[in-house]
């Protein structure tokens, strides 16, 4: 493969075919993980990455496209990029919030749940729950789940400034905040939250991917370590590998995730190509945002069409993904349409 053809053509590349694939095996594990009534061991217990997967997919694809807007018109455009991410997100997630308030209304009034999430309310609709929502309360915290989306627009919040300064600047600053969500995390324990919550790893790796990518050096490097066909199955192999192992540490297992993105987006004939842009892969991964909203609304119905005693996490699941699915799709289709643009 000739570096500078291939990095040509990635530039060209205006729809990544593999990233919907992504998507599906990162909102597939959360379903699962949500659906279990209790944590399980081994690697049906590490549901939760699947968030980690997709905020690697968000930092390089959203830095991806700052950079590229960067290069063809000179600057980023700040308001449009607030803008479009607004009516991305904000539509179902305001709608999702309401729904809640009126389940939690539904509760007892002396319920600790319904106290404790309407003292949140202010905080899940300000994307600040991760500085503010108590999370050690012994009871189950409705909304809990919008976390993710409180540190993705904590960091998009800031980086768009960042990544107007061009794909140099923004490599390094990314380097800057996964050192200082480390040192947050290891030894500066009175830092505050504040400060190192929207800096999470495959986050901030994932921009930084973004970055170096986006040049025709960083580009032939990345080229070296995993441009082959055989280099995405090889990588998703290890990323399996570490989560059925406890000797792989979480953020090597990050670094794993991140460069899985890479693999399938620096060649769109990746060995994991065909499978990932597989029709019904590719949808659930283009509602997957619509998914991780309204799931555990799919999951409450699950639970009560399963009887108790055979309520197991796999029949929970079982019905409650593909019912996840046809309501992100109804919700795409007559709902977030209208605010993208698209009806």
């Amino acid at each position: 493969m000739d570096p500078r053809r291939a990095h040509a053509a990635y530039l060209e590349v205006r729809r990544f075919g593999s990233l919907d694939g992504l998507r599906f095996l990162a909102v597939v594990p959360v379903v699962y993980h949500h659906a279990t009534p209790r944590v399980l061991e081994g690697i049906l217990g590490k549901g939760p990455l699947g968030v980690d997967l997709f905020f690697a997919i968000s930092g390089f694809l959203i830095t991806t496209l700052l950079l590229r807007e960067r290069a063809r018109t000179g600057t980023v455009g700040i308001a449009g990029f607030y803008g479009r991410r607004a009516r991305r997100i904000l539509p179902l997630y305001y709608a999702v919030l309401a729904l809640t308030c009126v389940r939690a209304l539904s509760l007892d009034a002396a319920s600790p749940v319904r106290a404790h999430f309407f003292v949140s309310v202010p905080f899940y609709a300000t994307f600040t729950s991760t500085w503010f929502v108590d999370t050690s309360v012994a009871h189950p915290i409705l909304f809990a789940y919008a976390w993710s989306l409180a540190v993705e627009e904590q960091f998009y919040a800031v980086w768009p400034h960042v990544a107007r300064r061009g794909p140099l600047v923004a490599a390094v600053v990314a380097l800057g905040f996964l050192g200082v969500d480390l040192a947050g995390g290891r030894v500066l324990s009175g830092l505050p939250l504040a400060i190192v919550s929207s800096l999470r790893p495959p986050l901030v790796l994932g921009a930084f991917a973004a970055c170096v990518l986006h040049t025709e050096r960083g580009f032939g490097w990345a080229i070296r370590l995993v441009g082959s066909r055989v280099a995405a199955p090889l990588v998703l192999g290890a990323v399996v590998f570490s989560l059925a192992t406890s000797h792989v540490s979480l953020l090597a297992t990050q670094v794993l995730l991140v460069l899985l993105v890479v693999a399938c987006v620096v060649r769109e004939d990746s060995g994991l190509a065909k499978v990932l842009c597989f029709r019904p892969v590719r949808h659930v991964g283009e509602v997957s945002y619509g998914i991780y909203m309204l799931h555990l609304a799919a999951i409450f119905v699950a639970k009560k069409v399963v009887s108790s005693e055979v309520a197991s996490g796999a029949a929970v699941f079982a019905i409650a993904l593909p019912l996840s699915v046809a309501l992100a799709t109804l919700s795409h289709r007559y709902f977030e349409s209208r605010f993208l643009g698209q009806k």
